[in-house]
């Protein structure tokens, strides 16, 4: 099966590399996502929009991608999180985790195959803490929990560059007097009253953070697979972890063929955090921009560069530019909708005709550098420039000639996940029931009561239709979200 070449910025590598599968066109994709011990942030969706984006191309291009996004659904935070609020923290986890599910509908990423649940692959991590225990890279302490050595495995630092010996503790990465060193990280809990815990040949306990990935990746996607993804600032001392548990316990290696990592996003110039008290929710700014606005502003950037969300400037900016893009891809839409694909006209001129499917392979051969959703996002723009001074009249032009213009477009919506206003069947019932709507309010213009007029306007307007009246009469489009 022929596949296009895709280029990738490996991290562990730090060049630019071919991508090559190791059984292809299946890519195994993991992806670490989120410990919902509190409601999803907009640097949460950064990561997860551009995953999305990585999955929906490579899946364009002819590879078949099992996608797997964990969900850490138990942790130090979870569990401190739980007992302030006096709740269980595996419910307050599902809490969580629904709504973070709800927001990725609303943000349109439904790439992911398979959300695993930490606590549903204890038996697997009980497996893997054993063979790393058996093969001399892990120590059991004297109250039941269980490290891994971090001096018996030589390749720790290689994805951060990290020196063992410059090592201290960090992030996640306890002070403990019963390490060996302060470097080495828990893979296994002794049971703490009051939480969660398991049976374990070292006694009662719970899982550590790294642990589960690698339990779940060597379950679900083999000792090796293609591509692993997160946020910059996983990769240490989490990946790094990662790499050494996989390969310490099945002396695998690679455990991963390619590491990649989107920039952090910043607030106003600020590393966003819980703890400054400057995180904007997903929610709220979903509410607030909504999801096209969101997506063009997480995706007209490189995915590796750090973004700064500036309520001020730099959403109301995103909102203003894909308007903008998406103003002729709206108008075709409509009048697709209203005339069908089928409907009589001109057709395009010849530099137009030539240009779209030329056009649509200028994107797909952008995006495959190293997804350059920047780039790609450049060359619409100048599509849509391209229309609005072309002088054609899109109300005189055929079926076929509208879905030539927004073939490029239909490119956006399928790879980019923009332009997400109503399309196919639902065009089709908006097609049916918009004429209707008008012809109500062309009658009540007419009697003189123009507030029924306004209303009905208005309650056209509330679900995304723009009315436009001219000398012609009254032309409707699908409005560019917000």
């Amino acid at each position: 099966m022929n596949v296009r070449r895709v280029t990738v910025y490996d991290s562990r590598t730090r060049e630019t590399r071919v991508f090559a599968p190791i059984h292809p066109p299946r890519v195994g994709l993991y992806v670490c996502g989120m410990t919902p011990y509190a409601p999803a942030h907009v640097g949460h969706a950064r990561t997860m929009v551009v995953f999305d984006v990585v999955t929906r191309a490579l899946r364009r291009w002819g590879y078949r991608v099992f996608y797997v996004q964990n969900v850490t659904n138990l942790d130090d935070k979870l569990i401190a999180r739980a007992a302030d609020e006096g709740v269980d923290p595996l419910a307050l986890a599902e809490r969580h985790f629904a709504a973070y599910r709800a927001a990725m509908e609303r943000l349109g990423v439904h790439s992911v195959n398979l959300y695993p649940f930490a606590t549903d692959y204890v038996p697997e991590i009980l497996t893997q803490i054993a063979q790393l225990i058996e093969r001399g890279f892990a120590y059991r302490a004297p109250d039941g929990s269980v490290y891994f050595e971090v001096a018996k495995f030589p390749g720790y630092g290689a994805l951060s560059g990290q020196k063992i010996e410059a090592l201290r503790p960090g992030a996640r990465v306890e002070r403990d007097e019963r390490k060996r060193a302060p470097e080495d990280f828990v893979v296994w809990k002794a049971s703490t009253p009051g939480e969660p815990s398991w049976d374990s040949p070292w006694g009662p306990g719970r899982p550590g953070w790294h642990i589960e990935d690698t339990a779940m990746t060597v379950r679900l996607l083999g000792e090796r697979y293609d591509l692993h993804g997160g946020g910059l600032d996983l990769i240490f001392p989490h990946h790094e972890a990662e790499i050494a548990q996989a390969e310490g316990a099945t002396g695998a290696a690679p455990l991963v063929n390619y590491w990649m990592h989107s920039g952090l996003l910043l607030f106003e110039g600020t590393k966003m955090s819980k703890s400054l008290g400057n995180v904007a929710t997903l929610d709220g700014a979903l509410d607030e921009y909504g999801a096209m606005t969101l997506r063009l502003y997480y995706l007209n950037a490189h995915y590796r560069s750090p973004l700064d969300f500036d309520p001020v400037k730099s959403l109301p900016e995103a909102r203003e530019a894909y308007a903008r893009l998406a103003q002729p891809a709206d108008r075709i839409a409509a009048l697709l909708a209203r005339g069908g694909p089928e409907r009589e006209g001109a057709e395009l001129p010849a530099t137009l005709a030539d240009a779209a499917p030329a056009f649509v392979e200028r994107l797909d051969a952008t995006l495959a550098e190293d997804f350059d959703t920047r780039a790609a996002i450049a060359l619409l723009f100048g599509w849509t420039r391209k229309l609005l001074e072309s002088g054609v009249n899109w109300d005189d032009l055929s079926g076929p000639a509208l879905a030539e213009l927004r073939a490029p477009y239909d490119w956006g919506s399928e790879v980019l996940g923009l332009f997400g206003g109503p399309t196919g069947d639902a065009a089709g019932a908006w097609a049916e029931i918009v004429p209707v709507a008008i012809a109500a309010r062309t009658r009540a213009r007419a009697r003189g009561d123009f507030a029924e007029a306004d209303r009905i306007r208005e309650a056209l307007a509330a679900v995304g239709v723009r009315l436009e009246d001219d000398a012609r009469g009254t032309r409707w489009s699908f409005a560019s979200a917000p």
